[in-house]
């Protein structure tokens, strides 16, 4: 686990310094405290920041080939490393080490521009060719470690993080009002933007081709995932539920085997959820880590502690009384890419307390897209059925009942879900499950911008998700909103969370649940045995009851968050009245302070939850204030 920088030169723009290359190092020491390493050749500067994980003496970067004509630059695990180096060994090629880097240039040997499509693992790579004169860079299948570049007219940019290209020198720090826009909606930006213009996020299963010649830069896609098969099973595919259940048991417990390649000590992070029990369950023999809060609607520790005594395995938890001011200045710096989801807090505070005793810890991430685990998919198919209901009787009678009734200061329960649904409802149709997580609809959005601001909104906000659906081609309702979730919800948002706070204390995150042959497989299984009369990961629950106590499975979903909306009232008062002070707001020019004086007003009398809305707006203050654009 490492954290990559670089600089491409495009045609005849200048060469790159080596002095430019240790800058936007230095801020990812983070992401790799344990060794560093950079190079420049052919008008290309490599570096990176290493966490080491595999080889620990021979794994360091940049990484070449025998006669150096091929190196690279790494961020991440190569699961089927061996698999892969055992082939090439027969074909020839001569190891050094005995790193899954090395692999890499080998395989770029064999397999030129196809070659990620033969890695199982997650990654950003930078490649660059001395024969050909090409350089690539190339992204996971789903997007798990993250690749930020940037295009001028006389050089290519990139690196882990958005605050290495800055380091740069050769980017600008422009806000992207289009890009504001749809982080005030969604709490993150939909790939491939980001907050400044010009910077871009490389999607998930991408590859960018810079020709160093004519300087000439491609993006096109390396995998996609497999389209639908309708009717016509392929031979061998599971056909009755048991077989379902048995095929996904045993693929899901190959995946975290495979993913337990480490030299170093490894762990994981138990919930007492599904997923994250699934997970430590095929583990076998492991050390595991909990979190949670004096309110016990947001303290699952019961559950996970009930998880780990039936597994048998060390289980180490901590009740957390934060001084979160204090947390919101170390972690806002980990934010040059911010995301509105305030769910960091508690990854952050588990991936500290892991770090202490390993250095990998193996995450639950990405069940709920894959198999269906969100309340999100539940409210679409109530939808259907609200729908039946008489329009006076909704829009006249029931609508506005809900509306009027008081937030609970819980995490959930009855009356936030009613009030959460009903907010839905009133947004584009078209969104489908995606309605029940967006924050502000057009509506709320010409009220909140400034009309300045929103002559430069150009984006809908419809559009990243209904440009999905389509790409999800002909799939019913439930694996259209699962290839929706996962191709933005997961990558944009859960991802980013997960990688940018387990690497702020220096700690690897792996996600076996997103092994490619999982989802393939995922992706096949009847939309019945995922969502199905109101329960979510129909399937998986089975599987999981074959592993764990029944009750820690069906149990209500609760989540990884923190009393936000308590909070914002409290500790976090005093910051919320000097970032969205009226004069600094009408400063800026961005939003109407009358709006958003409103909506603090509402929020701290108990007459509505508006925590999600401002959060973001803290969170972009901070970030405009940090980063300067």
């Amino acid at each position: 686990m490492c954290g990559i920088a670089g600089v491409v030169t495009r045609g005849n723009g200048p060469s790159p310094t080596l002095q430019q290359l240790r800058a936007m190092c230095d801020t990812l020491v983070h992401r790799g405290p344990d060794d560093e390493g950079t190079e420049l050749a052919g008008g290309v500067a490599l570096g990176m920041r290493r966490l080491s994980i595999i080889d620990l003496a021979g794994g360091h970067q940049p990484m070449a080939n025998e006669d150096g004509t091929v190196r690279v630059v790494f961020n991440g695990e190569i699961y089927n490393h061996r698999e892969l180096r055992k082939e090439l060994e027969g074909k020839g090629h001569k190891f050094k080490t005995a790193s899954d880097t090395e692999v890499l240039v080998h395989l770029w040997e064999e397999e030129g521009v196809e070659f990620a499509r033969r890695l199982n693992g997650m990654f950003a790579i930078a490649l660059h060719d001395l024969s050909s004169r090409k350089c690539v860079l190339v992204r996971d299948h789903f997007g798990i470690k993250p690749l930020f570049f940037c295009v001028t007219p006389r050089h290519v940019v990139f690196g882990s993080e958005v605050k290495a290209l800055l380091a740069s020198g050769l980017v600008e720090r422009t806000l992207d009002l289009d890009a504001l826009g749809q982080f005030i909606a969604w709490e993150y930006v939909p790939g491939p933007g980001t907050l400044l213009r010009g910077i871009r996020k490389l999607p998930p299963s991408s590859m960018l081709e810079i020709d160093l010649v004519t300087g000439d830069v491609k993006e096109r896609a390396w995998w996609r995932l497999p389209a639908p098969e309708g009717e016509l099973l392929a031979a061998g595919t599971p056909r009755t539920d048991g077989e379902w259940e048995e095929a996904v048991d045993v693929s899901l417990r190959t995946a975290v085997r495979r993913q337990l390649v480490s030299d170093v000590p490894l762990g994981a992070f138990l919930s007492g959820g599904v997923d994250s029990s699934l997970v430590v369950a095929a583990m076998g023999d492991a050390r595991t880590f909990s979190i949670g809060f004096d309110d016990p609607s947001y303290n699952e520790l019961a559950w996970s502690k009930r998880v780990a005594a039936h597994l048998g395995v060390s289980h180490r938890v901590e009740v957390i009384r934060p001084d979160v001011v204090l947390l919101f200045e170390r972690l806002m710096h980990f934010m040059d890419d911010p995301i509105g989801d305030f769910s960091i807090f508690p990854t952050y505070l588990v991936s500290r307390l892991a770090r202490e005793e390993v250095k990998v810890a193996l995450s639950g991430d990405g069940g709920d897209e894959v198999f269906g685990g969100y309340e999100t998919y539940v409210a679409q198919d109530k939808a259907r059925l609200w729908a039946r209901i008489p329009g006076w009787v909704r829009h006249r009678l029931l609508e506005p009942a809900v509306s009027r009734l008081k937030p609970r200061p819980e995490k959930k329960g009855l009356v936030n879900k009613a009030r959460r649904f009903v907010e839905g409802l009133a947004h584009d149709p078209e969104l489908e499950h995606a309605r029940f997580r967006l924050f502000v609809g057009n509506a709320l959005r010409r009220e909140l911008f400034t009309d300045a601001a929103l002559a430069e909104l150009r984006t809908p906000v419809e559009r990243h998700v209904l440009d999905l659906a389509r790409e999800a081609g002909p799939r019913d309702g439930v694996d259209r909103a699962l290839y929706v979730d996962l191709r933005s919800y997961l990558s944009d948002n859960c991802l980013v969370k997960t990688d940018r706070m387990s690497m702020a204390c220096s700690l690897e995150a792996r996600a076996p649940l997103l092994d490619p042959e999982l989802v393939e497989l995922a992706f096949r299984i009847p939309s019945r045995l995922k969502v199905h009369r109101g329960e979510t990961k129909v399937l998986l629950k089975r599987v999981a009851a074959r592993h764990i106590p029944r009750d820690c499975v069906y149990r209500a979903k609760q989540g990884f968050s923190i009393p936000i909306k308590q909070w914002l009232g409290t500790a976090f008062r005093p910051l919320m009245e000097e970032l969205l002070a009226p004069a600094r707001l009408r400063a800026e020019g961005l939003f109407r302070p009358q709006t958003v004086e409103r909506l603090k007003l509402e929020h701290l009398e108990g007459r509505a939850n508006h925590s999600h809305l401002l959060w973001s707006l803290l969170v972009f203050h901070d970030w405009r204030h940090r980063w300067g654009a």
